[in-house]
């Protein structure tokens, strides 16, 4: 059903991962699919299946980006009519993607939750069929594709690694990959501020959180899906949980290393090789869901993964109030291969001596090692470093 409609997308070893893992490490880079995303796999497959009468009727989704998109390009792919809501603030490239792929767009709501009210009550006032991004047999059976595609590209897989938020793409994968090789672990990832599955898979039954948040808006879900959530209870081996800055360094990772744009979504699972490496069983295969990152998003995103990787280094120093002092700091950090970002000089803090001038300074770095010898490079330089 999907030749010729979605891509069999590449899969790329990454050296810097195996050498973390102590074992190959494939990335399969769903983020080069069509709209940027695994989405399109499950939206094509559901509208397919749908009767001559509910194609007439046309479809409806409520997503903020991925989603949005993969239906917008699905039903325009069928001839079918497609009416996308998407929330007041969602980033304008998605919202043009979205146009651009055939859907009527409507923005409405500040949430998604409220997007999604939208877009039923407009189902249930048209008759339009409400295409939901992850709670529907036929759309897991669609994302189930990536697994078959993971078996035939790495057929010696050991462990496949795959971002959560509704659960349809582990659900997917695990379904077809548990069917042809029961052997090979499926481990799920959740963001921590956003990990509906843990409390959930405790309770026997979906739990909806009150408030999730994290800066990967694809798995930033608050409820699993009733659909996907038995078969990742049945099938899917362990949900893990990472942190905002894992995912800040595995988008700055994929970027640097493997020359990937990736959301943070799609860098989930990348995360957890990060976080704990010798928990996978190779080879691994880490799946990246998606690629489309908001270009404001990527800048902010990329400052925070330099940060939690020890690229940047803060500083607060005291030093005597004359000219050519500000220079001669400057100097001694040029000398210690630290590139200066930001200064900020000060003279009047009432805290400060009469001739005593403090500067605040953020530093671009090597890496912690290179810190640490910036840090002892203006010690012995006699500064005194503020706490």
């Amino acid at each position: 059903m999907l030749s010729g409609v979605s891509r069999v997308t590449a899969m790329e070893g990454s050296r810097h991962l195996s050498r973390l893992v102590g074992a190959p490490v494939h990335l399969k880079c769903e983020n080069l699919q069509r709209t940027g995303s695994f989405k399109l796999r499950g939206a094509y497959v559901r509208i397919a299946g749908l009767s001559a009468p509910e194609r007439a009727a046309g479809v409806v989704a409520a997503s903020a980006g991925n989603h949005a998109q993969g239906v917008a390009l699905a039903a325009s792919l069928l001839g079918v009519r497609s009416t996308v809501f998407m929330p007041v603030g969602a980033p304008l490239p998605k919202v043009a993607a979205t146009r651009e792929y055939g859907a009527e767009v409507r923005t409405h709501g500040q949430v998604v939750d409220e997007t999604l009210h939208a877009a039923q009550e407009y189902a249930r006032a048209t008759g339009a069929v409400f295409i939901h991004p992850f709670d529907h047999p036929d759309v897991v059976a669609g994302q189930g594709t990536v697994g078959l595609e993971i078996l035939e590209q790495c057929p010696d897989v050991g462990t496949v690694v795959v971002g959560m938020g509704g659960g349809g793409l582990a659900a997917g994968i695990a379904l077809a990959v548990k069917a042809l090789r029961p052997e090979v672990r499926v481990v799920g990832v959740q963001a921590e501020g956003a990990a509906a599955y843990p409390p959930s898979l405790a309770a026997g039954r979906p739990v909806a959180l009150a408030a999730p948040a994290t800066m990967a808006d694809g798995i930033k879900v608050g409820r699993p899906g009733d659909v996907p959530f038995k078969i990742v209870g049945d099938l899917v081996d362990e949900v893990r949980t990472v942190t905002e800055d894992a995912l800040s360094r595995a988008l700055l990772l994929c970027l640097e290393r493997a020359k990937l744009v990736v959301e943070p979504a799609g860098a989930s699972p990348v995360a957890a090789l990060l976080t704990d490496p010798d928990a996978f069983r190779g080879p691994v295969v880490a799946v990246l869901s998606g690629g489309n990152v908001d270009p404001l998003l990527l800048q902010q995103v990329l400052r925070h993964g330099m940060a939690a990787a020890g690229r940047y280094l803060s500083l607060r120093l005291r030093l005597t109030d004359r000219p050519g002092s500000l220079a001669t700091l400057l100097g001694v950090l040029s000398e210690a291969d630290a590139n200066v970002l930001d200064v900020s000089h000060a003279r009047t803090d009432p805290r400060l001596g009469l001739r005593e001038a403090e500067v605040e300074l953020r530093l671009e770095t090597q890496g912690p090692v290179h810190c640490e010898e910036v840090r002892k490079v203006i010690r012995e330089a006699g500064y005194t470093v503020m706490p």
